[in-house]
């Protein structure tokens, strides 16, 4: 598999990194390219936690099952971000999510502990790659609280608004598009796509907001009451 350098520089774990560092970077990482078909497992659940993933196209998803089956999205990861990357720096012994290609995807595979340790030739990127990763971790966790105030929420109603209210400001725009179909909008917010679809049609009615598939319009700032 070929990539290219833009591919990789969109990538915050090579912020600070010059372009022409890093094929020699990524030969001293041990780097691997991998492929992954639509709907392939990439890590599959209970798998030793050891690698961090790179995505450099496609759409990648955390996917935790619960024992009745039960499917949450945890979190959507584009193309440049990590995957991965929490649980082999807490260097947690399994995997405790499936990690899924929600489209056809090509990624990079690194060893966690290839970039948290110092090569024996004491390459100069080693320092910044380490800096990078921290941040990414503490960003990714941040998302992680983002998302737990979302499905906090009482109701369907509640949860979907307080998710959709947090999409528009990112976008600074009543107008903004997600990164999830019906379904995948209903694991995210751990509710039944059914109460989700009534959900919706109700708050379109009332004049709160406009749906086209992914895309939304916030008709409407909504109250406390109207959220509840």
């Amino acid at each position: 598999m070929t990539f290219s350098a833009e591919q990789l520089t969109r990538c915050p774990l090579f912020d600070g990194i010059s372009p022409e560092d890093l094929p020699g970077m990524l030969s001293c990482l041990g780097a691997r390219s991998m492929r992954a078909d639509r709907g392939c497992v990439i890590l599959r659940e209970g798998s030793p936690a050891k690698d961090v993933g790179i995505l450099l196209s496609g759409c990648v998803q955390l996917i935790r099952t619960d024992f009745a089956g039960n499917r949450t999205i945890m979190m959507n990861i584009a193309p440049g971000q990590l995957f991965a990357e929490s649980f082999s720096c807490a260097k947690a012994k399994l995997l405790p999510v499936d990690i899924f290609a929600s489209e056809d995807s090509e990624y990079l595979l690194i060893d966690c502990r290839r970039i948290m340790t110092s090569c024996t030739h004491a390459c100069a990127f080693h320092s910044r790659v380490i800096f990078n990763l921290l941040q990414i971790v503490a960003d990714k966790n941040l998302a992680l609280h983002q998302r737990a105030l979302i499905t906090a929420g009482r109701s369907t109603r509640e949860k979907l608004m307080t998710y959709l209210l947090m999409q528009a400001k990112e976008a600074n725009s009543a107008r903004f598009s997600i990164p999830f179909d019906r379904q995948g909008l209903a694991d995210y917010l751990e509710v039944d796509r059914s109460g989700l679809s009534a959900e919706m049609s109700k708050l379109k009615k009332e004049g709160v907001l406009d749906y086209y598939k992914s895309d939304f319009r916030l008709l409407s700032i909504p109250t406390k009451d109207t959220i509840e």
